[in-house]
């Protein structure tokens, strides 16, 4: 099963990510996910992250704290909005237009966010603000992106990166002006 490197838009150093199908060798679920513990065990990381949405399965792995999360495009209702949003964010669900890709999408991110910070089952999403509304993908030393996903397809992640003070490219921007 082919690993294909998935990029990461943000400040250096980001995470290393990898995209497994499982179709590529007509493997199940069971066996999609031992590849991927494998591959994380190999990386020799000390943190790793794992998601799966059968057929595909998204890995990361970083020298600091690390969530990756990928979800399939679903019929999303208001019951799932409600439970996943913070009221600020309810009022930013779009009342038509593409509202399964936007909830699907923002739970997505919570995912990623939660498991970056350890635990993820011991966040309530209503209460964890979601990172796809941090200016410029930051929140203090918190980074996060939308990552390019199998189409039908969401996926995001977050991760601890530079300060921003010591950040190498918002330094050299600071010097240039």
């Amino acid at each position: 099963m082919t690993a294909t490197r998935v990029h990461v838009p943000g400040p250096a150093p980001v995470p290393q990510v990898r995209l497994l199908d499982a179709r590529e060798v007509a493997g199940d679920e069971e066996m999609l996910r031992g590849v991927a513990r494998r591959l994380t065990e190999s990386a020799a990381a000390p943190w790793v992250s794992r998601s799966y949405a059968f057929p595909y399965a998204l890995i990361a792995w970083h020298d600091a704290p690390v969530g990756i999360d990928i979800e399939r495009i679903e019929r999303c209702s208001m019951a799932f909005a409600e439970m996943v949003c913070t009221p600020s964010e309810m009022a930013f669900t779009p009342a038509d237009g593409p509202v399964d890709d936007h909830l699907t999408g923002l739970w997505s991110s919570k995912e990623a966010l939660a498991k970056a910070l350890g635990d993820a089952l011991r966040y309530d999403p209503r209460r964890l603000g979601s990172p796809m509304y941090w200016p410029e993908g930051r929140a203090g030393t918190w980074c996060t992106a939308a990552l390019r996903a199998p189409a039908g397809h969401c996926a995001w992640i977050c991760w601890r990166g530079a300060t921003p003070a010591t950040d190498p490219a918002r330094v050299a921007g600071r010097a240039a002006t």
